[in-house]
């Protein structure tokens, strides 16, 4: 399938189909990514709040020596989450995991009891003053904590809700609580930033070999699905390639068992029926081509006889020994011009209808430059009013073909360009080898040229020149049927004619194959 691009969007249909699937299945993934990844995000920031809170509540109770589940059962934890509160109001830290069940302090004098998990932070202010601050590490162990986090955490509101807080060993979650003029303060790792992190790296690679995947698939299923319709078309470029302005055609395409309970099936049966009855049409137009040009021909022939005894009686009257009145005389002259002048035109008729009929020609090696030196010789001596020019090569210019017709075709032209013009004219006739393996004849006269409403049909037969290029006082008038021959002729030895005309010069271009 062809796939060209106009003002830059693609045109093919495969194409399309496949981007618009890809289209529709990458947003429908960005919308699945978006929707889980916010999904989790919400879910893992509460429980994280959670969390947050039950420490600091343990935290409190380890450094006051009360029991835990004062600050979750009053409604602390993000704003009173009441999950939060109600957990806290159990009996006295089994489910806390900041307290540990301590009351007196950390064993080993650390600040952060167990359970709190490494990397996080404690720290007790007295009004602003740092009293203690450390960092859990791994092995129950500490550190202490950096004098600008110091800074950072001490700015964090004491007001039981979590805030994201940016320190220099990482992103954090931080809770305080104030009582008195002592602010107490928890910080932990934020695992659910990490973790959202980790998800959207995740879809993005997943949801992207997705999209590649369904892209293959797409490509693949389109490609399937739209294979009888590439049947169709092929079947219709194949018919728009065959010659259906002449000769004898047969149709023989036809789209492959088309199933019309589909689109497609059903183009492909509107389309075998419509090549159905363009095969009925093409061959009636045959038959009745066949049947007049049987006609012409067979009048053409039977014509001759009766022409030629006219053109004889005529003759022989005119060579009577006895005194014939001067009008008389006259009446036979015109008998004899006008019988001369139908002989020709059924002479050409019959020629075209043995072209037609696809008679074949002789064919032997034919020396166009000395049937361009005769036709000059005659031309000079039928037109002596005009100037001929022969320009010729050096070396012969030969074909293969018939020599009669192909003197025909030169005689023709430059008969045309005799009749049309008027006396004082000049006529090049040019012969040479345009191409490797072609021969070309030129007749270029400097007349008035050819009418722009005659031009496109001048090798049609009948076909008339206009007043312009028709010679006052001609006595010869035109049958109609020279170029036509010339066109058949050049056509019946697989050549191209052609013509362009100006006013002050009409040029005939005649190429044929060496």
């Amino acid at each position: 399938m062809v796939v060209t691009r106009v003002s830059g969007r693609v045109r093919s249909l495969r194409a399309r189909l496949v981007v618009t699937v890809l289209l529709l299945f990458t947003v429908a993934c960005v919308a699945i990514g978006v929707a889980t990844t916010l999904s989790l995000d919400r879910y893992l920031s509460v429980r994280q709040d959670q969390e947050m809170t039950f420490a600091l509540d343990g935290f409190v109770a380890q450094q006051t020596g009360r029991a835990p589940g004062r600050l979750t059962h009053s409604g602390g934890g993000n704003g009173g989450d009441g999950g939060g509160g109600a957990t806290g109001g159990d009996t006295g830290g089994g489910q806390d995991p900041g307290a540990g069940g301590q009351r007196s302090g950390p064993p080993g004098g650390m600040l952060l009891g167990p359970g709190q998990g490494p990397n996080s932070i404690g720290a007790v202010f007295d009004g602003g003053r740092v009293v203690q601050a450390e960092l859990a590490q791994r092995g129950g162990t500490s550190a202490a904590v950096a004098d600008a986090d110091l800074d950072l955490l001490r700015a964090v509101p004491a007001d039981l809700v979590t805030h994201p807080v940016t320190l220099s060993v990482g992103d954090y979650r931080a809770v305080a609580w104030t009582e008195g003029t002592t602010t107490y303060l928890v910080a932990r790792p934020d695992t659910a930033a990490a973790t959202v992190t980790r998800l959207v790296v995740t879809e993005l690679v997943v949801l992207g070999g997705a999209v590649v995947l369904a892209g293959i698939a797409a490509a693949v299923l389109v490609r399937r699905e739209l294979r009888p319709l590439e049947r169709v078309a092929g079947v219709a470029a194949q018919v728009g390639a065959l010659p259906l302005d002449r000769g004898e055609v047969h149709l023989a395409a036809r789209v492959p068992d088309p199933d019309p309970r589909t689109e497609v099936g059903q183009v492909g049966t509107a389309l075998n029926h419509m090549l159905d009855n363009v095969e009925g049409a093409l061959a009636a137009r045959q038959e009745s081509e066949t049947r007049l040009r049987r006609f012409v021909a067979d009048a053409s022939h039977e014509l001759r006889t009766p022409l030629a005894a006219i053109r004889g009686y005529a003759e022989l009257s005119r060579r009577e020994p006895a005194p014939v009145p001067e009008r008389t005389a006259h009446a036979l002259v015109r008998i004899t011009s006008q019988a001369e002048r139908m002989s020709t035109l059924v002479e050409d008729l019959l020629l075209l209808a043995r072209l037609d009929s696809g008679r074949p020609l002789e064919r032997t090696e034919v020396d166009l430059t000395r049937l361009v030196l005769d036709a000059v010789g005659d031309a000079h001596v039928a037109g002596p009013g005009h100037r001929w020019f022969p320009r010729l090569p050096d070396e012969p210019v030969t074909v293969t073909g018939d020599a009669h017709r192909l003197a025909q075709v030169v005689t023709n032209l430059l008969a045309n360009a005799r009749t049309h013009t008027p006396p004082g004219t000049s006529v090049t006739v040019a012969l040479d080898h345009p191409a490797p393996g072609r021969a070309r004849l030129r007749v270029t006269d400097d007349g008035p040229g050819i009418g722009p409403d005659v031009l496109p049909r001048v090798f049609e037969r009948f076909a008339r020149g206009s007043e312009g290029r028709t010679r006052a006082g001609n006595d010869t008038p035109s049958t109609g049927l020279g170029l036509a021959i010339v066109s058949a002729v050049v056509g019946a030895h697989h050549g191209t004619v052609g013509v362009e005309s100006e006013p002050g010069r009409t040029r005939f271009t005649v190429e044929l194959p060496v």
